[in-house]
């Protein structure tokens, strides 16, 4: 797991993450409001917008973070909403970048 004391936001994506087991999902969960996980095996979560405009805007900067994190959302844009599903295909399921880049695309949308 990552540094202890340092928050989701604040950590980086590394390469290779290991799968969480059950538990350290379960820890995790409560720094991700509103963040469902779908069968232990990705996040997801829909953000909604007054407009496309500010949908789209939201998309184009959680494309920079996950571009900047190598570490990459399926995003979905539909007029006022975006819907994004986060997994780490390679490990099979859950690692702590999932939850690293989750928090990351939430203070986007805190901060739009």
């Amino acid at each position: 797991m990552g540094e202890a004391g340092l928050n989701l936001a604040g950590r980086r994506c590394t390469a290779g993450a290991r799968l969480l087991t059950a538990d350290e999902v379960a820890a995790l969960q409560p720094d991700l409001p509103n963040w469902r996980i779908g069968e232990g095996r990705e996040l997801s979560k829909t953000f909604l917008f007054p407009d496309f405009r500010g949908a789209l805007a939201f998309v184009n900067r959680a494309g920079a973070i996950a571009e900047n994190e190598g570490h990459h959302p399926d995003l979905a844009l539909s007029w006022g909403r975006v819907d994004v599903k986060i997994s780490s295909h390679d490990a099979g399921g859950l690692t702590e970048n999932d939850f690293i880049l989750a928090a990351k695309i939430d203070g986007t949308y805190s901060s739009s």
